[in-house]
């Protein structure tokens, strides 16, 4: 539910930023920029076998 609102709350933004057209261009490469980062953490840490061989083998 949470993930559902979550979308929703995102593309009101971006319609209100294309609504508002050249100043909402800055905020939409923001909110591209921040995306981009965030697939390129998740992608490293999948793909991470060292994180996960000490999360699995070290004990805490």
């Amino acid at each position: 539910m949470l993930a559902i609102v979550a979308l929703f709350w995102l593309a009101g933004m971006f319609l209100g930023m294309i609504a508002a057209f050249p100043i909402g261009v800055v905020g939409i490469i923001g909110i591209m920029g921040i995306g981009l980062l965030l697939i390129k953490v998740i992608r490293e840490r999948i793909s991470n076998e060292e994180d996960d061989y000490y999360s699995r083998n070290v004990d805490k």
